[in-house]
């Protein structure tokens, strides 16, 4: 491919440069099109556009590939643990054993919420969502850390933001979920290790099961970063406005809440309910989906960018299986999921297809094994997913060229219409 693409309006030939990534990607640039031609270009969905250049994660969608800063998602999840991860995504490196240590001690620092924070969770309904609650507390804290409000946060800001938000992130969701089932908080354990602590948290029980801790640290990692998603296009959106950290980020969560982002575990619990209500069993309901008339849809399988196996998918599922053998759980959704599984995994109109069974379908079986609610499905994927709003958003604003996003449309309204008075009209 040469260095320039040519695009031809009329009789006029214009040259714009391309652009590859250190992966191959390839891209036009498009930065000076408008000013050079007049035209702008028209993307619903930004499907095709780069809206900027990262080096934090890479994904192929027809290979199957994720990577964060080069590492593969399998060496990842198999050899590090979620503190590390999100240690790598930020600072862009893995840390030493010196390194990682001090950033668990100071992310096991901040073990608790302001006060303002515990008495607005309590304000709340305890049938509210928590996504709701989280991203409320998450854009409150900024009435509480003025200092961290800047709209240019020093290196050591910085830092601090990673580790408050990490640790704080816990306690939010861990405080929501005691409000909504009617008891008192649970204070933070620093002997713990990060979701050890968690679960405590929402438990009360010290004593968890190294296996389901794993699979829990393994989620998190999977959920870290994922390219330029909608909740992390959100973030980077919103903190293009210097917008301070905690307000940015309340953005992603909201973002994230979505049916369509990280609302689907959701869905998939909720399908699996369906199913089992109805009577009819999984493979009645895999023979609707089959029936474009039916308007059955099968949740959990297939990825918007993932053309083959999703990558996060065959690493959750090993721990998926883990979770249920050690906690030995007996659950009829449980049951009807690992039915759709094996059904799907051999059935032609699937493979073909490539509808496989994607990270969320295997989280949503973790966490209803785990005994926790599937409204609290969402938040959990945020607490994975922060490091990832982070380390983008640290990218951004340390970027050359830093400027506020602004989009461009194209309009399609009225241009004629004349005004009348109310008396009129």
């Amino acid at each position: 491919m040469s260095d320039k693409a040519k695009l031809i309006l009329g009789d006029k030939t214009f040259e714009l440069p391309t652009f590859t990534g250190s992966e191959g990607e390839k891209a036009v640039d498009i930065t000076k099109l408008r000013a050079e031609t007049g035209y702008v270009t028209l993307d619903t969905g930004y499907m095709n556009t780069g809206a900027c250049t990262s080096a934090i994660t890479f994904l192929d969608g027809e290979k199957g590939i994720l990577k964060y800063r080069g590492y593969s998602i399998e060496e990842i999840a198999e050899k590090s643990s979620f503190l590390e991860s999100s240690y790598l995504v930020f600072y862009g490196k893995l840390p030493t054993a010196t390194e990682l240590k001090n950033f668990e001690d100071r992310i096991a620092s901040f073990d608790d919420v302001p006060e303002g924070i515990k008495q607005q969770i309590k304000a709340f309904p305890k049938n509210a969502h928590p996504m709701a609650v989280l991203a409320s507390n998450m854009v409150s804290l900024s009435a509480f850390y003025e200092d961290m409000c800047a709209q240019d946060l020093t290196p050591a800001q910085k830092d601090t933001a990673i580790v408050q938000l990490m640790g704080q992130i816990k306690i939010m969701a861990a405080y929501a979920y005691r409000h909504s089932q009617g008891k008192d908080f649970v204070k933070s354990d620093k002997s713990l290790d990060y979701c050890s602590d968690f679960i405590h948290m929402m438990t009360g029980d010290k004593n968890v099961k190294k296996e389901v801790a794993k699979a829990l640290d393994i989620l998190l990692i999977l959920h870290v970063d994922h390219e330029q998603n909608c909740s992390t296009s959100s973030v980077r959106l919103v903190g293009s406005s210097k917008a301070n950290i905690f307000a940015t980020i309340s953005a992603g969560v909201d973002a994230l809440w979505g049916p369509l982002h990280g609302g689907a575990n959701q869905a998939v619990l909720e399908m699996l309910a369906e199913i089992k209500d109805s009577g009819k069993g999984y493979e009645a309901f895999l023979a609707e989906v089959k029936d474009k008339n039916s308007g059955s849809r099968l949740m959990g399988f297939g990825h918007r960018v993932y053309k083959n196996f999703d990558p996060r998918a065959k690493i959750i599922k090993v721990a998926c299986d883990t979770v249920l053998a050690t906690l030995g759980v007996k659950d009829p959704l449980l049951d009807i999921a690992k039915g759709l599984e094996a059904v799907a995994l051999k059935d032609e109109y699937f493979v073909s297809r490539k509808l496989y069974p994607n990270v969320d379908f295997y989280s949503g079986i973790i966490y209803r094994a785990l005994g926790i609610p599937t409204n609290m499905f969402t938040v959990m994927f945020a607490m994975g997913r922060l490091p990832g709003w982070m380390a983008q958003w640290k990218e951004m604003v340390e970027q050359p060229g830093f400027k506020i996003c602004r989009p461009r449309q194209i309009y399609t309204g009225d241009t004629t219409n004349t005004y009348k008075d109310i008396k009129s009209r």
